[in-house]
């Protein structure tokens, strides 16, 4: 009797290895696009994805629950500040992940269950680094907002607890397992601390510091809760935002054209917090802190407006009275009388505080893809996947 072959086909080992090689590759693919399975986020209105109704502010932007808001991308309004995402949403597109969920919806009970996800968005339109009691005190009655950085802190604490979370220090399992796959972002804060003591007897220098020291408590508390991976934005070049232009003399101008003095206050808070942040690293060596450049990232638009496409630097696209700014401080984006443009994506500012979607997209391919982040934002994907 012949024995049995034992001899396979080639054509059929090719088959097999292609086959493996697909599937690996695969899985390694959808392992790099999901580095982290949630995020964590924190901030004002360029970062609040729905914490905010009709929340009206000091600028008049009581009208981000209607059209135009939200028409670029959702097509409705969202309570988003902007023509369509923000920066973190393009964040999550990125990570692979669903769009973080406010915790306001989370807490009543109206999870997005098109979009589920373990990601929560803390960040509140109108948001402080400074406590709201601070405002009160010194009558600086443009602050309505309650909420501030410590607020967001108190509701992300229910959370952790929540997850057996309380410190690293008592219930590290507890921590690590909700912070090993995490990615903290935190916003920029701050603008709206210096915004609401326009006017006021208290020195820029006092908010400056109490505004930096904030947030650096809060960035403390979460690294002794035992975040790993966090990003911190920066202030913007405030200066460059339409309500600054409409508000300063012509005569206060500085580099690109804005406003000098808003963007000098801008760049110094920044250049203080990135040496609180090299402290931070040097205490929790453990951690990758990195700093989303924000100020330099949109200077560089500025002055490279083309390259990204805008046509309109400083009049908004969402407002009212044309001119030079198409901006009215009574007739906000969103009101009756007010009107949006034909084409958002060629501008940089949307209603006058906000940015366009178009906007929002250059700052995070800055900070994701590009320069502007130190160390680059690639790094801390590769640390973490070094990690498992």
């Amino acid at each position: 009797m012949a024995k049995a072959s034992h001899n396979i086909h080639p054509s059929f080992l090719i088959f097999i290895l292609i086959l493996l090689f697909f599937t690996c590759s695969v899985y390694a693919s959808d392992q790099n696009k999901r580095p982290f399975k949630k995020v964590y986020a924190f901030g004002d209105s360029y970062t609040d994805t729905g914490n905010t109704r009709s929340n009206s502010g000091p600028s008049g932007f009581m009208f981000v629950s209607n059209l135009p808001y939200g028409r670029t991308f959702f097509h409705r309004p969202t309570n988003r500040y902007s023509d369509g995402r923000l920066v973190i949403d393009f964040l999550a597109q990125a990570l692979s992940l669903p769009f973080l969920q406010p915790y306001l919806d989370v807490v009543n009970g109206k999870p997005n269950k098109s979009t589920p996800s373990a990601s929560v968005n803390f960040a509140v339109a109108g948001s402080t680094a400074i406590v709201h009691s601070f405002f009160s005190k010194n009558n600086m009655t443009l602050n309505i907002t309650p909420q501030s950085i410590s607020t967001q802190l108190a509701w992300f604490n229910k959370v952790l607890e929540g997850s057996g979370c309380r410190n690293y220090s008592s219930t590290p399992r507890e921590c690590e397992a909700v912070f090993n796959d995490a990615l903290i972002w935190v916003g920029e804060i701050g603008a709206n601390d210096y915004a609401y003591s326009f006017g006021s007897s208290v020195p820029t220098k006092t908010i400056q510091k109490l505004a930096v020291n904030s947030l650096n408590v809060f960035l403390k508390a979460l690294m002794n809760k035992g975040a790993k991976y966090v990003v911190v934005q920066g202030l913007p070049p405030t200066g460059c935002l339409t309500l600054s232009m409409y508000l300063a003399p012509s005569d206060d101008r500085g580099d690109g054209g804005c406003v000098g003095s808003a963007n000098n206050q801008s760049y110094t808070h920044n250049t203080i917090l990135k040496s609180k942040l090299d402290a931070l690293r040097k205490q929790f060596p453990s951690a990758v802190i990195v700093y989303a450049d924000y100020y330099n990232a949109y200077m560089r638009v500025v002055k490279n407006p083309r390259s990204y496409g805008f046509h309109e630097l400083y009049k908004v696209c969402c407002g009212h009275s044309g001119g030079t700014y198409n901006f009215d401080y009574l007739n906000a984006c969103g009101s009756p009388s007010s009107s949006s443009c034909a084409n958002p994506s060629q501008y940089i500012n949307w209603d006058g505080v906000h940015l366009t979607e178009a906007m929002n997209n250059a700052m995070a391919n800055s900070f994701l893809n590009g320069t502007y982040s130190q160390p680059p934002f690639s790094y801390l994907l590769s640390k973490k996947q070094r990690s498992g």
